[in-house]
């Protein structure tokens, strides 16, 4: 993120989290490889200057820690933010190619009612997945 704010989209993820970090490395390998593919940054939001990001989504709170320990975060230079399934939805679409098609399924309605609680449901499950630790599971609410 530069100082007069993003180029770039970000994706703020959760970078204690084993199974997290593993999934934002394979996008990094895969769908960002492709030809078409925009630039996008990965931080985890350990480590991400939040109230920034929050100020280039407006200052509205929509970027927090509570809100990033509990999914995914795409934030757009434009100040648009999309958590959980539809942050990767729209890294999907920011990939091209095949990958963008799978992103515009994921952002469709009828798919994304579906879509959300899965990623939930994933995010809820995380420290059992490949990958997962009990760092990463999610605090109690």
């Amino acid at each position: 993120m530069e100082s007069g704010g993003l180029t770039d989209p970000v994706l703020v993820f959760d970078g204690d989290c084993g199974f997290c970090t593993s999934c934002v490395r394979w996008a990094e390998r895969y769908p960002r490889q492709t030809l078409a593919s925009g630039g996008w940054e990965a931080v985890p939001f350990q480590f991400a200057d939040l109230a920034a990001l929050d100020a280039v989504a407006g200052g509205r709170g929509e970027v927090s820690w509570e809100r990033a320990e509990r999914e995914v975060l795409w934030v757009t230079p434009a100040g648009r933010v999309y958590g959980g399934a539809q942050a990767v939805a729209r890294l999907l679409m920011r990939s091209g190619g095949v990958w963008a098609y799978l992103g515009g399924v994921l952002a469709l309605a009828p798919v994304r009612s579906v879509a959300a609680p899965v990623y939930r449901w994933v995010a809820r499950n995380r420290h059992r997945m490949p990958g997962g630790t009990s760092a990463c599971a999610l605090p109690r609410r």
